[in-house]
């Protein structure tokens, strides 16, 4: 991996934030190493970062650099070697009538309304579930890199809503949200499906997925789309669906 020091990151500056609460290991402290300024990010660093280990939360990129803990590895899956099970099967059965629109980013009412429906079934007590349209904003819509929104719907229904980054070697998956009154329809392993299948055709190796945490339930689902990669001792590294090195 590159050395922060050097080129491509020379015009960057990286500080680090003030401990604060784990999102996914409630005895943990955090810590993230911040990339500034956020103009002088384009779409080329970016790409450099993201490989780095970094990701994108509204205008802010960040990573892990936590005092005392290293278990946010972050993860990516060789799309072109990717080979769907049987509930990966079922999954785009179930969905084969939703309908993908890619438009830019932008406000959107419906949109809105389905992300504060998602958070207060999937993330209740999490604070988000009571994000305001400006916190939504700033927290999906904010963007200094290539960044796509997908939209699927099934009879004009708004079921999913995905942001991608793109990079010039692959997708990063920056956040996705959904109808979480039809669990049966697995919309959530839907959304990684698709853009698995979007990489694809896009002739692009990998589909970034952010952090992959071992002891976090939510993140469970990550390293169920193998073949995946962890960046782990600043090396890209073939994981088991455990999450172990292979």
């Amino acid at each position: 991996m590159s050395d922060l020091n050097d080129w491509p990151f020379a015009n960057l500056q990286f500080y680090s934030t003030a401990p604060y609460k784990c999102s996914y290991l409630n005895e943990k402290l955090a810590r993230s190493q911040v990339a500034t300024p956020n103009s002088a990010i384009n779409a080329g660093i970016y790409s450099d970062l993201v490989k780095n280990g970094f990701r994108r939360s509204g205008a802010f990129t960040y990573r892990p650099i936590c005092d005392s803990c290293n278990e946010c590895i972050p993860i990516r899956i060789r799309v072109q070697e990717f080979k769907k099970n049987r509930t990966h099967r079922r999954t785009m059965i179930k969905n084969r009538d939703l309908i993908p629109t890619i438009i830019d980013l932008q406000y959107s009412s419906d949109h809105y309304e389905l992300y504060l429906k998602y958070q207060s079934v999937r993330h209740a007590g999490g604070g988000m579930d009571q994000d305001s349209r400006e916190q939504y904003r700033h927290f999906l819509l904010q963007s200094n890199v290539r960044t796509q929104l997908i939209e699927f719907k099934k009879d004009d229904k708004l079921a999913i809503v995905s942001i991608v980054d793109s990079l010039s070697e692959g997708l990063s998956s920056v956040y996705t949200f959904f109808d979480p009154s039809e669990p049966t329809l697995s919309l959530g392993t839907y959304s990684i499906l698709w853009q698995i299948e979007y990489c694809i055709r896009l002739g692009i190796p990998y589909l970034y997925l952010g952090y992959w945490i071992k002891n976090s339930r939510k993140m469970s689902y990550k390293t169920g789309f193998a073949p995946v990669e962890g960046l782990i001792s600043g090396r890209w590294v073939q994981l088991d669906g455990r999450g172990s090195p292979v």
